[in-house]
C-alpha cells in the first residue's frame, strides 16, 4: 500500500514539475519574443505566424515518432477536413494570442484566458447540445468579472511596444476576444472528434499539427513574411534560440498534459493549470516589471479564488465515483493543443 502511495506521489510530482516548468518557460518566452527588442537597433519580431509554424512542425514530428514507436497506424481516423477545421481554428487562436501580446501584457493575457469557460459553454451548447447547471454560470460570471477588472485597470506605466497607449487598447482586447472564441471552438470540436471516432491522442495531435504546418506555411508565403522571418532570426541568433526553445517546451508540455489527464483526471489537471497561470503572472510581473494596480489584485483574487473553489467543491463527489465512470469522464477531456 505504501509502495502504491509512493509511486502515485512520484507520478504526481512528475506531472506537476513537467507542466509547471514547460508552460512557465513557454509563457516567459512568448512575452520576450513578442515584446522585447533584439539587437543594437532594438528591432521587434513581428511575424507571429512563423512562431505557429515552428511550434506545429516540432509537435508534428514528435507525435509521428510516438505513433511509429507505438506501432499504431498513421492513417487518419476521421475525414482529413475535420482535422483541418481544428487546425484552422487553432491557428487563429494562436495568432490572436501572439498578436495580442503586442498590445496587452502577458499577465493581462494570461488572466483573460481564464474567461474562456463562457465561449466553451456557448460552443458546447451549440455543437454538443450540452446543458450546464446554475453554479457553472455563476462561476463563469465571477471569473469574467475578475478578468474584466484586471484588463480595465492596467498599471499607468504599462506601454505597448507597438503603440504608445494604455495597454487596454480596443485592438488588444479585440484580439483576446478572438482568442477566447476560437479557442473555445477548438476544444469543443476536438471533444466532438474524440466522441465521434475511435481516435487516439497522438493521432489527433499528428494530423492537426500537420494541417497547421501546411496552413501556416502557406499563410507565411502568401503574406511575404517567410523570408522576412528567416532573415530576422538569421541576424538575431538569440531570437532563433528563443524560438527553438519555445517550440521545444510547447511540444514537451503537450505530452505532459496528456500524461496528467490520463493518469490523474481532469480535476487534477485543472488545478495544476490554475496554479501555473498564477505562477506565470507573478513571474512575468517580476521579470518584465509589470506593475499591478489594486483593482488588478482584486480581479486576480476573484478569478483564482473562484477556480480553486470550483476544484475543492467538486473534489469530494469525484472520489465517490466508480472507476468506470471516472474513465468515461477522462475520456471526454478534449486535447489541448498548446498555442
Amino acid at each position: 500500500m505504501d509502495g502504491a502511495k509512493e509511486n502515485k506521489f512520484f507520478k504526481g510530482a512528475f506531472s506537476v514539475v513537467g507542466i509547471m516548468s514547460t508552460l512557465v518557460i513557454y509563457g516567459v518566452l512568448q512575452e520576450k519574443i513578442m515584446r522585447v527588442p533584439y539587437g543594437p537597433n532594438h528591432e521587434f519580431f513581428k511575424q507571429s505566424l512563423f512562431l505557429v509554424f515552428c511550434n506545429r512542425i516540432t509537435t508534428s514530428a514528435v507525435s509521428a515518432i510516438f505513433l511509429l514507436t507505438s506501432k499504431k497506424a498513421l492513417d487518419p481516423v476521421a475525414p482529413v477536413y475535420k482535422y483541418g477545421v481544428v487546425s484552422i481554428s487553432n491557428i487563429l487562436t494562436t495568432t490572436c494570442q501572439y498578436e495580442a501580446l503586442k498590445y496587452v501584457s502577458f499577465p493581462v493575457q494570461t488572466l483573460a484566458k481564464c474567461a474562456k469557460m463562457i465561449p466553451v459553454m456557448i460552443w458546447g451548447t451549440l455543437i454538443m447540445q450540452k446543458k450546464y447547471k446554475g453554479p457553472d454560470y455563476i462561476l463563469a460570471l465571477l471569473v469574467t468579472l475578475g478578468c474584466s477588472l484586471f484588463i480595465l485597470f492596467p498599471g499607468a506605466s504599462e506601454l505597448s511596444p507597438y503603440r504608445k497607449e494604455r495597454e487596454s487598447t480596443v485592438w488588444g482586447v479585440s484580439l483576446m476576444i478572438g482568442y477566447l472564441g476560437f479557442d473555445g471552438f477548438t476544444s469543443t470540436f476536438q471533444d466532438k472528434l474524440f466522441k465521434g471516432y475511435d481516435m487516439g491522442i497522438y493521432n489527433q495531435i499528428f494530423y492537426t499539427t500537420l494541417c497547421s504546418c501546411m496552413l501556416s506555411l502557406t499563410g507565411l508565403i502568401l503574406q511575404g513574411n517567410l523570408l522576412m522571418a528567416i532573415d530576422f532570426v538569421s541576424h538575431h541568433k538569440d531570437c532563433f534560440f528563443d524560438i527553438a526553445l519555445l517550440s521545444t517546451v510547447a511540444t514537451a508540455s503537450q505530452f505532459f498534459i496528456s500524461y496528467t489527464i490520463r493518469t490523474f483526471g481532469a480535476l487534477t489537471f485543472a488545478t495544476i493549470m490554475t496554479t501555473r497561470q498564477l505562477v506565470s503572472i507573478l513571474l512575468s510581473c517580476v521579470w518584465f516589471a509589470h506593475p499591478l494596480t489594486v483593482e488588478q489584485g482584486i480581479g486576480a483574487v476573484i478569478v483564482f479564488g473562484s477556480l480553486y473553489a470550483k476544484g475543492f467543491l467538486r473534489r469530494k463527489p469525484e472520489k465517490q465515483l466508480p472507476s468506470s465512470h471516472k474513465s468515461d469522464e477522462e475520456a471526454t477531456v478534449p486535447l489541448k493543443t498548446i498555442a
